[in-house]
């Protein structure tokens, strides 16, 4: 099996200068690519050299995660691609479990790791945790992270297990499925794509893990932090695709439930003064209503499958029942 980890990059030189290093050392039977997205600053520079081993993939333009991994792509042979955030510190034997996942599980299309948190590794890490899930409505959480409770790792999900979402921080996926589900839709730009993709191969009857027993620690918010609006648009909006393309059931119905729960988190956001996330939410809304021809196209081109989600309403099992982790 040929596994090609491939790193995005956009003037991230001290992230790659930082966590670069593990990779390399750790991953000697994979090939190693950054991907650049047209960075102004010297990254490339010091790859070629401080790691001659690291092949460069130039991107014409910025297209966010999204288009610059589905251009990069498109110059890489292997069997496996990894795609690896570029803030992702990995370890000694992070790649035995998902190789062994890989030869002995030969229907497994997309697998992560057991995602924690570097500036605390003892806990799970926003992005990912330890696998990922939708709801009836299409909000994403993960074992071992739920909205903004974050578990601690007791080995709890050191099981590999079927999920529904992997995170893109650290996303392996076979070549032969990414070419066959189109890769990612570039217009997510960022946030989401994954979780599209997941959804798409759920829909097409492929199959998703986690492997615990393989681990990396992801720093979080290199590239645009949680509480950034952008990111709260990003993530609204494209939460609002995906659900529009590839959710089986009444769709207006879903989409007019979503529309009140975002309307009520935007009110939420004003109670706490943060108008710009406020204002994010109005914008993500005018954005989806914009691509709304486009996404009832590429609904009608994608297969829908039932039984997509585990739990009807995350808002409601977190906020009014109270639940708090994955396995309460």
């Amino acid at each position: 099996m040929k596994i090609a980890i491939v790193i995005l990059n956009w003037n991230g030189q001290q992230l790659l200068e930082q966590f670069l290093p593990s990779v390399v050392t750790h991953s000697a039977e994979a090939d190693i690519y950054v991907a650049d997205n047209a960075s102004t600053d010297d990254s490339l520079g010091f790859i070629q050299k401080n790691f001659p081993e690291v092949r460069c993939i130039r991107n014409n333009e910025n297209g966010g995660y999204a288009k610059g991994y589905n251009d990069a792509l498109k110059h890489v042979d292997a069997d496996v691609f990894c795609l690896l955030n570029s803030d992702v510190e990995v370890t000694s034997d992070w790649l035995n479990a998902i190789k062994k996942e890989y030869t002995t599980c030969p229907n497994t299309a997309i697998i992560q790791p057991k995602i924690l948190d570097f500036k605390n590794k003892t806990h799970f890490e926003y992005a990912g945790a330890a696998g990922g899930f939708v709801d009836k409505y299409g909000y994403a959480y993960c074992r071992g992270r739920i909205f903004d409770t974050i578990e601690a790792d007791h080995g709890q999900y050191n099981a590999t297990a079927p999920i529904f979402w992997a995170s893109g921080a650290c996303f392996f996926i076979t070549k032969s499925v990414f070419e066959k589900l189109g890769g990612f839709d570039e217009r997510y730009f960022a946030h989401y794509e994954e979780i599209d993709l997941c959804w798409r191969a759920f829909n097409e009857g492929f199959i998703t893990k986690s492997v615990g027993q393989s681990s990396v620690y992801h720093l979080g918010g290199a590239t645009l932090n949680n509480m950034h609006p952008k990111k709260t648009f990003l993530n609204f909006r494209n939460s609002l695709f995906t659900l529009t393309k590839n959710a089986k059931g009444p769709l207006f119905q879903l989409i007019v439930t979503r529309l009140i729960l975002d309307g009520i988190a935007g009110l939420q956001f004003l109670w706490q003064f943060k108008f710009s996330h406020f204002i994010a939410i109005l914008r993500a809304h005018f954005s989806f209503y914009s691509h709304l021809t486009y996404l009832l196209k590429q609904r009608k081109g994608l297969l829908q499958r039932d039984n997509y989600y585990k739990t009807t309403s995350i808002v409601w099992a977190y906020f009014i029942k109270k639940r708090k982790t994955f396995n309460c």
